[in-house]
């Protein structure tokens, strides 16, 4: 080995020599800046933590191992429920290793990606965590400096975590200004771009760019250009669509102040009625993450208010003052149409084009198995897919389940039936796709037999069939959840094809490989022969490259989708 393969070697079991702690290197996250990020197991306890791995040689200047000796003390000092857990740090003669509270949803940049404009009732669930956490910050004398989605993670209950303190700075004084230009464009506050000085009132410019990305689904100042975005930033130049209720207007545009005196401080903004007037669920569904919530849950309220209990399940309750009924922009969803999923298929047919232009497959010899696994992007993974399926189309119709363990059939008759993971609440789709929910208790007659068959379906795919890709598990699944279902497949001679209405394309192979596309995530999730689950961006892929047998997947799929698309009816 090499004094420089060396350098960048992450040992398989990883010791710290100040606790006589061990970690044993798991699965790859993902890396920015100079950073790695893997999942550590504690040798001894089995407790799963995040790792941020930072290779020595990459702090040679004075200055970048002070700002990393700063984020390390920075975030060593917090102890907050909406802020990443600090566990220790340590290094050896390669690395820096800084053991971290592990937040398995990822990011709420790719909840964004997924479901751009959420409802003001959940952005109301996340933003009152975020100003929490970042309320708590402030009373530390702490400036993040870099608030944004991407900063912000999710852990297995959807409970908020704020994290990556690299750009973050503690005030020594009352008044201080800083002077350090820092933060990302669409999220960076306009004395930072003029270098005036700034303090705490730069986090409160970034929360009203997040809470109206999250309203509306784009950055409020996004353009093709930087040069465009900045000059926006500066002149506070954006528009504020219709739909948004008159709170959250308020509180984007007071958050979003040129001058920053004029800015309300997190305390106050905690105040505000677009938090304390509207519906504050204590919970979300998983489902969320890629569907959203369902409405006719929520419309509920109209009629009697509802309570949660610790099981997650809502009851009607007496009606009172702290019982606020949502409004109808806080219940508004937007169901997925035939015209946007078929958008979705033209949008990751285009990308699929691109990739194939760059000829992935055709990697050099030197590229190692390593290599591979390093350009994957773990953080697109689909979080949902077709783990089996059954065709009985030739009498009753397409029957799958999900990775989540709910249960779907597309009948012959264009109807859809979907039983959730907890095998109690049913999900009926109309050919008109008008939706309708029951339990496995309570349907009207005219759903017996499509119940039945959904159970024969079920008890042939677990006593026949083998899941694929691994198992996702699911916690509070409730009355809020909708999950994704079948818009449409087909099978060929050497695959079949299936097209969900969130917009990913799943290709199953007779020899075992699958691909799971995500116009979304602008991703492909590929499963070898091996079954190893290797999730890259496609980006990536036109960058570094690809397995062999992937490329010949996509090329594959490129040439289904265009039959897709044009309606044809597909063949070899």
């Amino acid at each position: 080995m090499s004094k420089e393969e060396a350098e960048t070697l992450i040992p398989t079991v990883i010791h710290d020599d100040n606790t006589g702690k061990s970690y044993i290197k798991g699965r790859f996250f993902g890396k920015g800046g100079f950073a790695k990020c893997y999942e550590l197991k504690d040798v001894k306890t089995q407790k799963i933590y995040a790792g941020k791995i930072v290779p020595r040689t990459s702090l040679v200047k004075t200055s970048q191992r002070e700002k990393m000796s700063q984020e390390i003390e920075i975030h060593r000092s917090l102890d907050h429920p909406n802020v990443v857990g600090f566990y220790g740090y340590f290094n050896d003669t390669y690395n820096i290793y800084i053991i971290l509270e592990l937040c398995r949803k990822r990011s709420m940049m790719e909840l964004h990606k997924r479901r751009k404009a959420l409802t003001e009732w959940e952005t109301r669930y996340f933003m009152k965590q975020i100003l929490d956490g970042v309320n708590y910050l402030h009373n530390k004398k702490i400036i993040h400096r870099d608030l944004k989605l991407g900063n912000l993670f999710l852990n297995d209950d959807l409970i908020v975590k704020i994290g990556d303190f690299g750009l973050a700075t503690q005030v020594s004084h009352d008044g201080e200004r800083k002077k350090t230009l820092c933060g990302t464009p669409n999220y960076i506050a306009p004395e930072i771009l003029m270098k005036v000085g700034h303090s705490f009132e730069v986090d409160v410019w970034s929360i009203g760019c997040i809470l109206y990305t999250l309203l509306v689904g784009r950055p409020p100042f996004e353009t093709s250009s930087l040069r465009e975005t900045y000059a926006r930033i500066k002149t506070v130049n954006y528009k504020t669509p219709t739909q948004l209720s008159s709170d959250a207007v308020v509180m984007i545009t007071e958050s979003l102040q040129a001058l920053p005196s004029k800015r309300p401080s997190v305390a106050k903004l905690l105040k505000y009625p677009f938090l304390t007037s509207g519906y504050l669920p204590k919970s979300l569904p998983l489902s969320c993450l890629t569907t959203a919530p369902r409405m006719d849950t929520l419309q509920n309220f109209n009629r009697k208010p509802l309570i949660e209990l610790q099981t997650g399940k809502l009851i009607p309750a007496p009606t009172s003052p702290a019982s606020k009924a949502p409004k109808e922009s806080e219940i508004m969803v937007y169901h997925t149409s035939e015209k946007d999923v078929k958008k979705m298929l033209i949008t990751l047919y285009e990308q699929i084009t691109q990739v194939l232009k760059s000829r992935p497959g055709r990697i050099k010899s030197t590229t190692s198995e390593d290599d591979f696994v390093e350009n994957t992007d773990p953080s697109a993974q689909p979080l949902v897919w077709i783990s089996k399926w059954v065709d009985y189309s030739d009498k009753y119709g397409f029957g799958y389940q999900l990775c989540d363990d709910s249960v779907g059939v597309m009948f012959n008759d264009g109807t859809r039936l979907i039983m959730f993971a907890n095998k109690h609440n049913v999900h009926y789709i109309s050919r008109d796709l008008t939706e309708t929910y029951y339990t496995v208790n309570d349907y009207p007659s005219t759903l017996e037999k499509k119940m039945k068959l959904m159970n024969f379906f079920l008890q042939y795919m677990n006593e026949h069939l083998m899941k694929a890709g691994g198992s996702v598990a699911v916690k509070n699944t409730d009355s809020m959840s909708r999950i994704p279902y079948v818009h449409q497949w087909f099978r060929t001679q050497t695959a079949v094809v299936m097209q969900l209405n969130n917009g990913s394309v799943q290709i199953n192979f007779l020899d075992h490989t699958k691909i799971i596309m995500c116009p979304l995530m602008a991703a492909v999730t590929y499963i070898d022969v091996e079954r190893n689950f290797l999730t890259y961006k496609f980006e990536s892929i036109q960058q570094n490259g690809c397995p062999f047998g992937l490329e010949k997947n996509l090329e594959y799929a490129h040439e289904k989708m265009k039959l897709m698309i044009q309606d044809s009816e597909p063949d070899e």
